[in-house]
């Protein structure tokens, strides 16, 4: 066998014995559907079979006993055929979508647990369409193998009537039935790599479509829609393209097999014929074998389509188990030791992070204590490195050289979510779901009770706005929260950290995006919030944290001074800088 090819059958191999192990657990729905199955397929040998008597007894010895058995047999077997049939059909369907539904559960379980890098060389469309649409082609996976096992008994019960009726005939029709596997396996072949195109260019209209909706306000105000529409057509034309060439292939497929059945036919009505002409078969025989025969190229048309149909799903099942099965895509790990505790020592040691995707360490030997009950500032100019060293005190990245220790453990030996739970985070980047504003603030415990959530949002500064609104605390905010304004929803924010309450606050330049009256009030939130709280604060504006314990100076991933704001106007230039550029700016 070649290389290729080898490695075309184990990755199959693969993919059959991993999409089976989802169907695994209603194993007694497929048992049934199997005996379904050959039950269906004696029937279709038994309607051929009874041609013979129908067309001899019936029309030509005109046998009236004939005429009162044989119908009713026929309807008899029809009926088991039509009954079987539904049994089998509705159990493969029905089977079909309780994987799907598992594929989707399993896929979507595992992609919201992977690291944020994950996310961030990802695009979200892409993952949708991996959830949505590949899951979808794995669930025909197994009804259109049923299909074909059922198609090649049929075939098979077929082709032990026609030798029955007359193995000499039988032989000038089975002769032309190896050519069908030409088309069985060369178009197969073509129509998974058409499968596996098709995917990912739907994976790539949904990941512009998710940009261009996600992103619509930018694209009225640069007046772009007929650029991105144009986009957006370029990109459906190479979908279609893709679309038709699958259309001109399975059509080519389903014709070449009936060219070869019309050519095994022919053979027959040749020579067959000759033999009723000369008396030597009965009409009622030759037309049972003829219509067995012509039963038996219909389901290799059959099979042929049912491969191109699990073709499909081995192109989705490809791209699912990708991510499912991967070594290199593993989910977030924590440790065993819940942290419980209330909040003593934050302390960073020699730490060195990079991106995958940076030349050089984003941050560079980082070394800074927090003491419980201080409030931490850290300041300095864009891509200096802040909010990257914040993100990984709760482990959203992991350092490559150095520690961080909690309480004094390293924080990869506490479990992730006892970990998260202690840590509040406020950031500029406001992100509310489209749910009620209850459902928002009472993200971290969806039972709170309503006393405890309307007292968060009185303390965050935001009953007052909340009960203005249409339905109070039951009004559905909208995607991101976009029918509230930026103060207000910064205000739900901390509203939610509030009710949280983490002993470690974590406060991302929270009020930088927000004009002088929503940051007046949302700073008066963020007093409260960090009232009684150890908090690391990053800042945009100096004013907010000049009564900081310690004011922390970054600038090109190093950390260039520390102390109070006093000490730091005269120890450090880059401190003092920041100072007179925003009190020029603020004059």
């Amino acid at each position: 066998m070649p290389k290729g090819e080898k490695y075309n059958y184990l990755k199959n191999k693969h993919l059959v014995r991993r999409c089976f192990t989802y169907f695994l657990p209603y194993k007694f729905k497929i048992f049934i559907s199997f005996i379904s199955m050959g039950v269906v397929a004696a029937a279709t040998g038994a309607t051929a079979y009874l041609i013979q008597p129908a067309m001899d007894d019936i029309f030509i010895n005109k046998d009236q006993e004939a005429l009162m058995i044989v119908p009713i047999v026929f309807v008899v077997v029809m009926l088991v055929k039509g009954l079987f049939r539904f049994i089998q059909t509705y159990l493969m369907n029905t089977t079909g979508l309780l994987v799907l539904e598992r594929l989707r559960n399993d896929l979507f379980g595992k992609i919201i647990c992977l690291p944020m890098n994950f996310f961030e060389e990802s695009q979200v469309g892409m993952l949708m369409s991996r959830i949505l649409n590949d899951v979808t082609e794995i669930r025909q996976s197994l009804p259109s193998f049923i299909m074909m096992i059922r198609e090649v008994f049929t075939i098979i019960c077929l082709i032990g009537l026609v030798f029955y009726r007359d193995p000499y005939l039988a032989s000038f029709a089975v002769l032309v039935l190896p050519l069908a596997i030409f088309p069985f396996f060369y178009f197969g072949r073509k129509l998974r790599k058409l499968g596996r195109k098709n995917q990912v260019k739907i994976s790539d209209i949904n990941a512009q479509l998710q940009e261009a909706f996600s992103g619509v306000k930018v694209i009225k105000a640069f007046s772009n829609e007929k650029r991105e529409a144009d986009k957006f057509e370029g990109e459906n034309h190479r979908l279609v393209h893709i679309a038709i060439k699958q259309v001109l292939h399975g059509e080519l497929s389903s014709r070449v097999m009936e060219v070869v059945g019309a050519l095994g036919i022919g053979l027959v009505l040749w020579y067959g014929g000759a033999q009723v002409i000369q008396g030597n078969s009965t009409p009622g025989t030759f037309f049972s074998f003829i219509a067995a025969l012509i039963m038996l190229y219909e389901p290799i048309k059959k099979i042929n389509s049912a491969n191109l149909t699990i073709q499909r799903a081995f192109a989705g099942a490809e791209r699912v188990f990708e991510i499912l099965d991967s070594p290199d895509i593993v989910v977030e790990k924590g440790g065993d030791v819940e942290l419980d505790q209330s909040f003593k020592k934050l302390e960073i040691k020699d730490l060195t992070f990079s991106y995958p995707s940076s030349e050089y360490p984003v941050l560079d030997n980082i070394n800074l204590d927090v003491k419980a009950g201080q409030k931490v500032a850290i300041v300095g100019p864009s891509g200096s490195g802040k909010t990257t060293l914040v993100n990984l005190i709760p482990r959203f990245y992991d350092c490559q050289q150095g520690k961080i220790i909690l309480n004094g453990k390293p924080v990869e030996d506490y479990s992730l979510k006892s970990l998260r739970l202690n840590i509040g985070m406020v950031s500029q980047e406001t992100f509310l779901f489209n749910a009620t504003v209850r459902e928002n603030i009472s993200y971290v415990s969806q039972n709170a009770p309503m006393e405890t959530v309307i007292e968060s949002a009185q303390t965050a500064f935001a009953h007052e706005f909340i009960e203005k609104l249409p339905e109070g605390y039951d009004t559905v905010v909208g995607e991101r929260g976009v029918r509230l304004s930026g103060g207000q929803k910064q205000r739900l924010t901390i509203a939610r950290a509030l009710l949280k309450n983490p002993p470690l606050l974590i406060l991302d330049e929270a009020t930088s995006a927000l004009d002088t009256e929503a940051e007046r009030i949302v700073q008066m939130a963020l007093e409260n919030l960090m009232e009684d709280r150890t908090s690391i604060v990053i800042a945009h504006r100096l004013s907010t944290v000049l009564s900081a314990d310690v004011i922390v100076v970054m600038e090109k991933g190093k950390i260039v001074a520390k102390g109070r704001h006093k000490e730091l106007l005269e120890t450090s230039p880059l401190y003092l800088k920041l100072y007179n550029m925003q009190f020029q700016d603020n004059r």
